[in-house]
């Protein structure tokens, strides 16, 4: 199993990511507001609290990214996680498309759930 990472820099293009990444065979995908630290910077002022709160910096204020994860069971299904992004978003080495990483999982409890009618 592995863990793909991706920071999107659109967040426009979200919607269309998460289609790609099901076609692909990502299940469930976790999807967080997210903004980099160097964009954060440029947003501080000098009137703010010697030590705001992150609330306080981020309130009213739009998240700059989209972090998508999920889990997948192999290599290939990675291969194509990767194909899928960049056919959204454009080639990853360039600028203002984001970043992917993967994270070998050695074990993952709750991925399969089993319901029952019971409950």
């Amino acid at each position: 199993m592995h863990l793909v990472v991706f920071v999107l820099d659109c967040v426009e293009q979200c919607h269309d990511l998460l289609g790609a990444w099901e076609g692909a065979g990502a299940g469930g995908i976790t999807i967080l507001e997210s903004t980099g630290m160097a964009r954060m910077r440029a947003q501080m002022r000098d009137d703010l609290p010697l030590i705001p709160s992150l609330r306080d910096m981020l309130e009213g204020q739009e998240a700059y990214h989209r972090t998508l994860m999920t889990v997948v069971p192999d290599e290939e299904t990675v291969d194509r996680v990767i194909a899928a992004t960049e056919s959204v978003v454009g080639d990853l080495s360039r600028p203002n498309t984001g970043f992917l990483f993967v994270v070998p999982v050695s074990r993952a409890v709750g991925l399969q759930k089993e319901y029952h009618n019971d409950r």
